[in-house]
């Protein structure tokens, strides 16, 4: 089982690079596959195309907030890591014929939220075991998914953008990941939608990480995630796709 993590500014098209990443794997028949919208703005769930609220499933953190706040007690009975594991499988878990989703979402009580949050992160240890690749589109920084859902990840990729900030971004993200003691195996740039292919080489002899290519700019792309078409329906020779497909292949992942 690989985790593999998107993580960058907002806009720099980390939530259409995983689900490109997503529709690699599924044409390339890589199965089971697991997606994870760990990011705030919950973007991903339309790229596949996916309606929790009409398949009748919650997001993690409302799972989360009834379990151990709504309905009181939490170290009485059935373990809490248990609990939590079961109400995902039954209420958090959209399964399709391809993949299996899971949003964190962002429903959060004030105080300290440790027995949930340590309940969460061993129902996921658990859950994950069964796929082969976990998908995790998460926000710009790591701590937050290092506290909720893994410590230990496989490959994680920051999309950038041509700007100084995004490469403040890169910085401070590895800066975090060492602070809380994430452990991972590749940190790799890749570039967004605008991000212009020769800055690639100036990116990596700057921050000091792979540069692997970028996500190809295209107009069929922007319509679908305009009007909120699935990416996993954009057609085989799409350049987005090629390119993000031809990234994974350099790897040894397809």
């Amino acid at each position: 089982m690989k985790i593999l993590v998107t993580i960058g500014r907002g806009g720099t098209g980390k939530s259409s690079f995983t689900a490109l990443m997503a529709k690699c794997f599924i044409e390339a028949g890589q199965s089971p596959l697991l997606l994870v919208d760990a990011d705030p703005d919950q973007n991903l769930a339309e790229m596949l195309g996916v309606d929790l609220k009409e398949a009748g499933k919650a997001t993690i953190a409302d799972l989360l907030v009834s379990t151990f706040i709504e309905q009181g007690g939490t170290t009485v009975g059935v373990p809490p890591t248990q609990r939590i594991e079961s109400r995902i499988w039954e209420s958090g878990l959209y399964e399709s014929q391809n993949f299996d989703f899971l949003a964190v979402g962002t429903k959060w009580v004030e105080g300290c939220y440790c027995m949930p949050n340590s309940a969460l992160k061993g129902a996921l240890e658990s859950l994950t075991k069964n796929y082969r690749f976990v998908l995790v589109d998460s926000p710009a920084g790591l701590e937050n998914l290092n506290r909720r859902i893994t410590s230990h990840v496989n490959d994680i990729f920051d999309i950038l953008d041509h700007s100084k900030k995004s490469m403040d971004h890169v910085k401070r993200a590895y800066k975090i990941a060492k602070e809380v003691d994430m452990k991972f195996e590749n940190f790799y740039l890749i570039g967004g939608y605008r991000f212009p292919e020769k800055l690639g080489n100036v990116a990596e002899a700057e921050l000091k990480f792979k540069y692997l290519g970028k996500i190809a700019e295209d107009e069929q792309l922007d319509d679908y995630v305009l009007s909120g078409k699935s990416l996993l329906d954009l057609p085989k020779d799409n350049p987005a796709y090629l390119s993000v497909q031809k990234i994974l292949q350099n790897l040894g992942y397809l």
